[in-house]
């Protein structure tokens, strides 16, 4: 079981992503969730998925369970079948995202529904309160054209969660007022964006290199950002750079996790994992 104290980090670092092996032997590329950066409150863990080889994903993630956390999971290209124990089925294709508050519980599944081909796609872990641990848990999910896009000379934001300026995304965070956006800065295009000094800000860029505030940024880096008040300038290089830019506001508790389960103490892991084992975490998955 893994203990982490409240994070809330006023300093800039770079995190480069590790890879490792999820599901039933899928290769992602971790940046929250390792030993450099544990958690980074509220985010808990974020995986990212880039392969044309299909034996990097075909294997899936099978059932699992979850509680005391919301996942969201971003499909940039690719197809997944979603399924769950509160009777969702869906398939997430390209563009398109799906927004689980597993809270008391939830066992689900997300499968390959291609045999080939590029998949590419992130998943970010967002912790939930103790107050809202053991909600009923919800699901939504959005196809590609739900997503409101904003467009200038220089870059395309992608709305995932939250609002920019006039534009609202179909996902409001009312719990931790996550903001998630996808946004593509074009070949020598330059981006702004004022922060919020009341949340924890990151960045992790996926696509290409650039400078942010004058500091070169890696393919695959993860940017902590802390509650700056200063704007974030990023400058793209001679090639179309694509990153997300994440928002939340800290929860600021105690954090105990084991696998797929994060409670605030040893004794509320110890019921999710005795819950799990009698079929009481919730009705049995088909």
């Amino acid at each position: 079981m893994k203990t982490t104290d409240k994070t809330t980090e006023n300093k800039t670092r770079l995190i480069p992503a590790m890879e490792t092996s999820e599901g039933a032997g899928v290769r992602v590329h971790r940046s929250i969730g390792i030993p450099a950066l544990r958690n980074y409150d509220p985010f808990l863990m974020l995986d990212y998925i880039s392969s044309n080889n299909p034996d990097d994903y075909i294997a899936g993630f099978p059932p699992h369970p979850h509680r005391g956390f919301t996942t969201f999971t971003y499909m940039i290209d690719g197809d997944m079948e979603h399924k769950d124990s509160m009777g969702n089925t869906g398939n997430l294709g390209s563009g398109g995202a799906q927004w689980m508050k597993a809270a008391s519980g939830v066992i689900h599944s997300e499968m390959p529904k291609q045999e080939d081909g590029l998949m590419r796609g992130l998943q970010l872990w967002i912790n939930l309160p103790a107050a809202n641990k053991m909600d009923a848990p919800e699901y939504q999910e959005y196809q590609s054209n739900a997503f409101p896009v904003i467009e200038t000379d220089d870059y395309q934001i992608k709305l995932l969660i939250g609002s920019f300026n006039e534009a609202v995304a179909p996902i409001v965070d009312d719990i931790t007022n996550v903001s998630y956006f996808d946004v593509k800065v074009k070949a020598g295009g330059r981006f702004k964006h004022q922060l919020s000094s009341q949340h924890n800000n990151l960045l992790y860029l996926y696509q290409g290199t650039g400078e942010l505030n004058g500091q070169t940024i890696p393919e695959q880096t993860l940017v902590t950002l802390g509650m700056e008040q200063e704007p974030i300038d990023f400058q793209a290089s001679d090639q179309e750079v694509r990153f997300i830019l994440l928002s939340g506001k800290p929860v600021n508790e105690n954090i105990v996790q084991h696998g797929p389960f994060v409670m605030n103490t040893h004794e509320e892991i110890d019921q999710a994992i005795e819950d799990y084992q009698s079929n009481n975490l919730v009705r049995a998955f088909s």
